[in-house]
Formats: structure tokens, sequence, C-alpha cells
């Protein structure tokens, strides 16, 4: 699943909008309400499965429960 796939599958309920922006030597960094979040030039990768959904919910809370859970 794709990084955009997971948080907007967990998080769209609230999220008010997504933007993605190039950039120049391999900057990949993730930001919420303006707070950098992740940085791949401070921590040398890129963020694992899963690790920018935890960091969103150490910020927003659990994710709401908006789909069904396949059981």
């Amino acid at each position: 699943m794709s990084l955009a796939g997971e948080l907007l599958g967990s998080w769209a309920p609230i999220l008010k909008s997504v933007d993605l922006h190039s950039s120049s030597q391999g900057r990949f960094e993730i930001t919420l309400d303006g707070e950098l979040l992740f940085s791949k030039h401070s921590l040398g990768r890129f963020p694992r499965p899963g690790e920018v959904s935890s960091l969103f919910e150490g910020k927003l809370g659990p994710a709401p429960a908006w789909r069904k859970q396949k059981g």
C-alpha cells in the first residue's frame, strides 16, 4: 500500500487536504498542520510501513472507525 493510501484509508474523514510538493536534493518530508513529523533528510531513510500513521495518531488521536473492518 502506498503512503498516501495508508493515510487516506485511515484519516480521510478528518483530513482537510493532502498536498504533495516536488522538491530537489532527495528531500522527503511529512508535515501536519505546519509541524514537521518526518524528514528523510534528517533520518537518512524513507518511513517504514505504518510509521507515519503512528506519527499522525500521536498528534490526532486514534484513527476514526469510518470503514467496516474486514473480519
